[in-house]
């Protein structure tokens, strides 16, 4: 066996789990990470996983692998970027462990992150959450169910992952009506349910039953849903809704996009964003600021409040169409 192999053991077993008490979430990631390397480095090198040395994963070979992840797995900077934080991750745990190969750790440790422009998030209008959380046929459990579900979502503005692990213990209706989650990080938090949320959810509580522990929103076999079948749902009843809301007509609705929904809102409502990052669970409100970039809104009312006295209000309109086509380049 090389030295590869127990380090790599030692970093699950004793840096992720036992130090870092790492989510479920957080493990799968970096095993998935490691499964994908260690695959593409047999190929490479055609030696088998556990016959390969710490010295074989260097910098042009982790280039390479990253190269392969963007170009033949079609992965997203942002993928490219996560595994090559677990990499480093474990190269940093490896390099008081692996004094021979400190040369080849510190050059993969200098590996960058990649740079990539940041899209301006998604997000749905009042109508058309209203026509997606209206389109599951109540008549069918399932419809039920994803009725209750995408109304929960779109209210709380929870991760799929927080969603599908609610319990029932975690609902409270009473006084004060709140969900109970555990978010990213392994951290817990309370986030308040609407009036028309509560009513919907007591209905599902009587018709779906079960203990304390049992998922909240199952499926036919009692069994939590997965986050695939969550973004399916989804995707199908945003497809159904865009038939009575035809702005939903080409926009790709996801579980994520219904949580920046929720995001935007609060901000259209007021709430501060201090507010709104503790709502969502975000670290920091540096996250949340990407909601100000996206709300035109909020960009043309600061405009309107710095416009010089006695200037017509409105937008900007040039006076010739050569004129207007230039600007517009």
């Amino acid at each position: 066996m090389s030295d590869l192999a127990p380090l790599l053991q030692g970093f699950f077993t004793d840096k992720l789990m036992r130090h870092r008490q790492a989510s479920a979430h957080t493990i799968a990631a970096y095993r998935d990470t490691f499964k994908l390397l260690l695959t593409f480095a047999e190929q490479r090198l055609g030696r088998h996983p556990v016959q390969l040395r710490v010295a074989d994963l260097d910098a042009p070979t982790i280039g390479a692998f990253l190269q392969h992840l963007e170009v033949t797995r079609g992965n997203s900077v942002t993928t490219r970027n996560a595994r090559l934080a677990a990499i480093r991750s474990f190269f940093r745990y490896a390099v008081n462990r692996a004094p021979d190969a400190a040369a080849v750790i510190q050059r993969v440790l200098a590996i960058p992150p990649k740079r990539f422009d940041r899209a301006v998030v998604t997000f749905l209008t009042k109508a058309e959450t209203d026509a997606v959380v209206a389109a599951p046929d109540r008549t069918t459990w399932a419809g039920r169910r994803d009725h209750a579900l995408l109304l929960t979502a779109i209210h709380t503005g929870l991760r799929v992952s927080e969603l599908t692990g609610l319990r029932l213990q975690d609902v409270h209706l009473d006084t004060g009506p709140h969900l109970r989650c555990r978010g990213k990080g392994r951290k817990d938090r309370c986030t308040p349910l609407t009036a028309v949320t509560v009513k919907v959810l007591r209905k599902w509580l009587r018709e779906r039953g079960g203990d304390g522990g049992d998922p909240l929103f199952p499926t036919r076999r009692g069994t939590p849903l997965s986050r695939d079948a969550v973004e399916q749902l989804v995707a199908k009843h945003a497809k159904t809704a865009a038939e009575s809301c035809p702005s939903l007509t080409g926009k790709h609705v996801t579980p994520h996009t219904l949580r920046h929904s929720t995001a935007m809102a609060l901000l259209h409502a007021g709430v501060d964003v201090s507010v709104i990052a503790l709502w969502l669970g975000h670290e920091s409100t540096e996250t949340t600021q990407i909601y100000l970039h996206a709300d035109l809104s909020i960009k043309e009312r600061a405009l309107a409040r710095t416009a010089l006295p006695g200037s017509p209000p409105g937008r900007y309109t040039a006076p010739d169409s050569l004129l207007a086509f230039l600007e517009a380049l």
